[in-house]
């Protein structure tokens, strides 16, 4: 399959969030991604219902929101309403996962789930099956611009031939540290979409900057 790139709006300028919307609009990137945050779970506090019900309304592909928060269950439903597209919740936040699995996807939401750098990939064996997508963090969430932890190579290497001995259609997704250095070999490790924050907006022509991590990662 093409390869996905989805630009982290964590890493975006709050001040004109709307144009750098449109930067994203116009260019090869396939999807948002937007870090939920609540200050507890991870040390840091970031977009709430109104911000991603205006980023709806503006962004023409689909939102990929993440959630780095406690007791993510109880916002399903809330999520779904203001538009996302793509849920995925924290294995390390949910104490019940099958049950989270199903509900985002009875909201008519795809299902993912997220393993922070310390989480082994083998955890997820009973039920890769049922997700739709892995995110892999590859830098300690709550904070963009960190460096890119180099053991996530092997997690995607393992991540996959799971998926591949469970006859799962699980997609990898890697979050943090992805950059024009990085992106052709976590490709070639097995990664489909690739979240970039400051690679993308950190750059002085985002949209060259995307159409490059396209270009290097098929």
């Amino acid at each position: 399959m093409q390869k996905l790139i989805a630009p982290s709006l964590l890493s975006a300028n709050f001040k004109n969030l709307s144009d750098d919307i449109e930067i994203i609009n116009n260019s090869e990137a396939d999807w948002f991604h937007i870090d939920v945050m609540d200050g507890v779970f991870v040390p840091n506090i970031s977009f709430g219902f109104p911000v991603i019900k205006h980023i709806k309304e503006i962004a023409r592909k689909p939102l990929d929101v993440h959630l780095m928060i406690t007791e993510p269950d109880r916002y399903i439903e809330e999520f779904k309403k203001i538009g996302a597209d793509i849920l995925t919740v924290h294995y390390e936040a949910c104490i019940h996962l099958h049950r989270s699995i199903q509900s985002i996807k009875h909201n008519n939401m795809k299902a993912g789930v997220v393993l922070n750098p310390h989480t082994s990939v083998n955890l997820l064996e009973d039920i890769i099956s049922e997700v739709d997508l892995v995110c892999l963090m590859s830098v300690n969430p709550g904070f963009g611009g960190q460096k890119f932890i180099e053991n996530t190579y092997i997690k995607i290497s393992k991540l996959k031939d799971m998926i591949i001995s469970k006859n799962s259609k699980s997609l990898i997704e890697v979050d943090g540290g992805v950059d024009l250095n990085n992106v052709e070999k976590l490709s070639k490790c097995g990664t489909d979409i690739f979240v970039a924050g400051n690679t993308v907006f950190g750059s002085k022509n985002p949209a060259a900057t995307i159409a490059e991590l396209k270009r290097l990662s098929n």
